[in-house]
């Protein structure tokens, strides 16, 4: 008896592979491609190829659709769309836009409304107004700029870019609006402080018909979280519930966890992050890469590593967010070595995990690994940002090495100096006694010299005894007076004490006078001490 062997059609293989890829099934991905390579079947027949980019990058295997798609002889706009948006989700935002690039050069293929969506995305992460900007005039020379799609895209972009402005101008102008739109300015305004805006416009949506969804509702928690209204942060889940028969789900529990860390109400944090338990939800990436932080501002190592062991207990894969959260929290917790094994394990590292690093050997003085680690980050290609930059000149002002800063500052591009780069370049020269080249800084600024720079200046005229310059810089601050900026507490402390160390004890008191006449208030510091007893005695149970 003969038997003969049944193969697919091709259509039949394109309707399996497209299952795979909405189920985002890799095994079965790479079956279905052993198949065609061991078949001998022309693989780029009906952009069989192109679908098998789109499977292995909707499986989450980028390497293999990376090596797939340059063997590609024509992508097509489908296996561009794919590695784009999907280096976007994963925080590869470079590799994201090394794909437009690419796509942009080509003459026979042309982005689409899905394209610009997720470049979009890939500059929200890397906080790129500028270039975002950039698509925004792109999208409206080609006509997509009314696109929802592609508007609610640009309205989230300018939301979290920082230009809240142009976001509402955007939405303003859009013919339709959806849920997605308004979600965005609502979080938009929550993350601005608007709370009032946020709510006007979570009232405008239910008038105009459209449910809130999930992600509205947690905007709004969220909101309120964030400013540390804990009433306000129960009374907004009761009302997801009574109004919508929702339950806090884990996005809920996200969104209370960072609104708290976010308004350093550290406590209810940690209370959230049990309460979730109790309630019976697991964390996943997005809640331990919210919740480390308060572990590192509370300094609490021992509940940061009890977590640290709660991802692998659980299963949880540390991706470069939460290993920038772990190496955070090790970090702001004097946990050098920890710190540095994370970085050290984590495979793909973004410009977060490098800031991370670079940023704790700075803070505890090892001033030479935080050089040494600048250094290897820029020969792995990895391009510096604002963080990197202000990281490393503040290593080299802990190290007092002037010139290697200098060398630092002189290489960032003008419109990445934020203020605050001159205030560390200011501490820099401070330090060193360099008083005249500081005092010409701040001479030479256009901007508003901010409180930090100007006690950066006068704490050094204090150690170097420059009595000269600070009265200098005395006068200016009082001509900034004059023209209705007033004079900050930390700066007339800082003045005080420069006038005491020369015995001038009546202009001290002038000064004391008049911070108590301006009712200017020093903000006290304080001191924490980890207590797992007391605080955190509920918690050991669920790490």
């Amino acid at each position: 008896m003969k038997f003969s062997i049944c193969l697919p059609s091709v259509d039949e293989l394109v309707l399996i592979l497209e299952k795979c890829t909405k189920a985002k099934r890799l095994i079965q991905c790479k079956q279905i491609h052993g198949f065609l390579l061991g078949s001998g079947f022309e693989i780029n027949t009906a952009s069989m190829d192109s679908k098998l980019v789109a499977s292995y990058a909707a499986s989450g295997d980028l390497r293999s659709a990376h090596l797939l798609f340059h063997q590609i002889q024509s992508p097509n706009i489908f296996a561009f769309n794919w590695m784009i948006s999907s280096n976007a989700f994963i925080g590869a935002y470079d590799d994201s836009l090394s794909y437009f690039s690419s796509l942009q050069v080509s003459s026979t293929i042309y982005p689409n409304t899905y394209t610009f969506s997720s470049v979009l995305k890939a500059y929200v992460g890397l906080n790129d107004l500028k270039n975002g900007s950039k698509i925004h005039s792109t999208v409206r020379k080609l006509g997509f700029v009314f696109d929802l799609s592609v508007g609610n895209a640009l309205i989230d972009m300018y939301c979290k870019c920082g230009n809240l402005s142009f976001a509402r101008q955007l939405f303003d102008e859009m013919p339709t609006r959806d849920v997605a739109s308004l979600t965005s300015m609502i979080c938009g305004y929550s993350n601005a402080g608007q709370l009032n805006q946020s709510i006007l416009l979570f009232e405008k949506m239910k008038s105009m018909g459209l449910q809130p969804n999930d992600f509205t509702w947690n905007a709004m928690i969220t909101a309120h979280a964030r400013v540390g209204d804990c009433e306000g942060t129960v009374r907004w889940i009761t009302r997801m519930t009574t109004e919508q028969g929702l339950v806090p789900d884990l996005k809920t529990w996200n969104a209370v966890i960072s609104g708290f860390v976010q308004s350093q109400r550290l406590e209810e944090a940690l209370r959230a992050f049990q309460d979730m338990f109790n309630a019976g939800v697991n964390p996943n990436h997005v809640t331990v890469t919210a919740f480390l932080p308060a572990c590192g501002l509370a300094g609490l190592p021992l509940i940061g590593k009890a977590v640290h062991g709660l991802i692998y207990r659980m299963g949880l894969s540390v991706n470069i967010f939460v290993a920038s959260a772990l190496i955070d929290m090790y970090s702001k917790c004097g946990r050098l070595m920890e710190a540095r094994i994370v970085f050290d394990k984590t495979r793909v590292k973004n410009v977060a995990s490098w800031n991370a690093m670079i940023g704790c050997y700075g803070k505890h003085g090892m001033v030479d690994s935080s050089l040494n680690l600048f250094e290897r980050m820029k020969d792995e290609g990895v391009e510096a940002n604002e963080v990197t930059f202000l990281c490393v000149l503040s290593a080299c002002g802990h190290g007092s090495l002037v010139e290697k800063g200098l060398d630092i500052y002189k290489q960032m591009r003008p419109e990445e100096v934020k203020e605050e780069h001159r205030a560390c370049v200011l501490d820099l020269l401070c330090r060193s006694g360099r008083m005249e080249e500081a005092y010409e800084i701040v001479k030479e600024m256009k901007m508003e010299v901010t409180d930090s720079m100007i006690g950066a200046f006068l704490n050094g005229c204090k150690v170097h005894e420059r009595e000269d310059l600070a009265k200098r810089m005395v006068v200016k601050m009082e001509a900034e007076e004059e023209q209705g900026k007033k004079k900050k507490g930390a700066c007339l402390v800082a003045m005080s004490n420069v006038f005491a160390v020369n015995g001038e004890w009546e202009q001290v008191e002038k000064m004391r006078n008049e911070m108590k006449e301006k009712r200017v208030l020093k903000k006290p510091g304080f001191s924490s001490v980890e207590n797992c007893n007391h605080l955190f005695k509920d918690h050991q149970n669920y790490y």
